[in-house]
């Protein structure tokens, strides 16, 4: 008998339902979140397993690879359609749900989710790491400003290399508020210097890669917006067209349609959201800043008509396209209309 095997992870262990060819339970159970552990009871089951599926989440890459380097075939499922589908369940426990997704790949009714190579994987941590220091040290200077404005004390606009001298002559004098902000400041200075370390390796990698060196042909496209593309994209060729792009990065209008009602709103926002932020980020410098171009041409002529945010967001959306374009012809940016369209097959 062939049978269909969900799995419901979580941080110590994982619910697990196999459902035989007509959806019945065969057996279920729990097993520790290891892909040894997982690998180690798919050998014990007496059944030809047709596909094993697990939602994509934080473990879910690494028993993804565990299991597929075993031979199994394991399928990463889209979390928004998982839980919209769960959702449905009166009662949710981890074992409903490990029957729940057993159910959807029996009936094939999922989104498979690409699974990102080690490498993607290790650059998007280093990203992570970047952005979390980024915002603690956001955080840190907020808090010390808003601690001295209870006193009168307002910072005003100010560089960051002239923060910590601004607050010290705030504070001269004042003995209480030297003890509360000093420890801040000496946060701050340990974070300033961990970023600039991440900074430098972020541009090292970059300047290293030979896809982001292509990618950074692009007015707008800096190391940081190139390493997040490449690592989110991971694989070109998983995406048929380049228009797939932009609203796989959830950057295309969403659609609300139901007998006369037929809306359409903001855009899905689905997607990767660091991928979407970089892409926008890209399409602000190069509408604002960049060096004039087709693109850039193309969105001020949509803003004058639809208003500079709804062009900057489609400004984003085809700056995502055209630098899948660009990966997968190996060609860097080509400035004008003309030899954009000269580049393409007939």
């Amino acid at each position: 008998m062939d049978v269909y095997i969900g799995l419901d992870v979580s941080l110590a262990s994982t619910a697990v339902c196999v459902l035989g060819e007509r959806g019945g339970i065969v057996t279920e159970a729990s097993v520790a979140s290891t892909p040894d552990a997982l690998v180690s009871f798919m050998h014990k089951l007496p059944f030809g397993i047709v596909s094993i599926g697990l939602e994509a989440g934080p473990l879910s890459q690494w028993l993804h690879k565990g299991l597929t380097d075993a031979g199994f075939e394991a399928v990463l499922m889209e979390t928004r359609q998982v839980k919209a589908a769960l959702k449905a369940m009166p009662i949710k426990t981890d074992r409903r749900d490990a029957e729940g997704i057993a159910q959807l790949l029996r009936m094939g009714w999922f989104r498979p989710v690409h699974c990102k190579s080690v490498s993607s994987q290790e650059v998007r941590a280093l990203l992570a790491s970047r952005k979390s220091l980024k915002n603690a040290l956001i955080n840190i200077e907020l808090s010390l400003r808003g601690l001295l404005r209870n006193f009168g004390l307002k910072l005003g606009a100010v560089s960051k290399g002239r923060y910590e001298h601004r607050i010290r002559e705030l504070i001269a004098g004042n003995a209480m508020l030297e003890a509360a902000a000093e420890p801040i400041l000496r946060a701050r200075a340990a974070l300033r210097r961990e970023l600039a370390g991440l900074e430098k390796l972020v541009r090292k990698l970059a300047g290293k890669d030979p896809v982001c060196a292509l990618l950074m042909t692009m007015p707008g496209v800096g190391p940081l917006v190139a390493l997040t593309f490449k690592s989110a994209i991971d694989d070109p060729g998983r995406f048929r067209r380049s228009k797939d792009v932009g609203p796989w990065a959830g950057l295309t209008p969403g659609r609300n349609q139901s007998g006369e009602r037929d809306i359409a709103g903001a855009i899905t926002r689905a997607g990767d959201v660091g991928l979407r932020t970089a892409l926008y980020q890209a399409a602000t410098v190069m509408l604002y800043r960049g060096a004039h171009n087709w693109l850039k041409a193309w969105a001020l002529r949509l803003a004058v008509l639809r208003g500079r945010k709804r062009a900057t967001v489609a400004l984003a959306r085809r700056i995502g396209v055209v630098l899948h374009r660009m990966w997968r012809d190996g060609t860097q940016f080509r400035f004008t209309r003309a030899a954009a369209m000269a580049g393409r097959p007939a």
